[in-house]
């Protein structure tokens, strides 16, 4: 018989190393993109992939107001809040919340593809959008995401 011993290796939170990831959003469809950048921050990239640790790793988004949907989602697709009092009801098409708050259609794509818990609040943090090339994470020398 091999006397070959095989151990499973669970990552700790203290042994996460996190890398720095820019995408740039022009012409990229919304919920492609959404599910690439959800698995990232989950770490499921990572061969060291843990369910229970938050070993993703920093995501910047650019230029989020030229991204784009397919088919008649752009008109009847509807994002939709509550206030909490009677008739609070709000309702936005895509359309609409693509000019008034473009970086809010992917924070919101992507929060829904992570975890509904307090890991997928850690998660949602890593993520920083943008409109327009310009963006405050030069120093950390941000990597282009295949």
């Amino acid at each position: 018989m091999n006397t070959l011993s095989y151990k499973t290796i669970s990552t700790r939170k203290e042994d996460v190393k996190r890398e720095w990831f820019i995408v740039d959003a022009e012409d990229m469809v919304v919920g492609r993109l959404a599910t690439r950048i959800a698995t990232v921050l989950k770490g499921k990239h990572k061969p060291s992939y843990t369910p229970h640790i938050d070993d993703g790793d920093y995501v910047i988004i650019v230029n989020a107001e030229k991204i784009r949907f397919t088919g008649n989602k752009l008109n009847a697709k509807e994002y939709i809040r509550y206030s909490g009092y009677p008739g609070g009801q709000k309702r936005r098409t895509a359309k609409e919340m693509l000019q008034h708050k473009p970086t809010d259609v992917m924070e919101k794509a992507v929060r829904g593809m992570l975890p509904k818990n307090r890991l997928g609040r850690q998660m949602i943090k890593k993520l920083f959008v943008y409109t327009g090339t310009e963006h405050p994470h030069q120093a950390q020398q941000p990597k282009e995401l295949k």
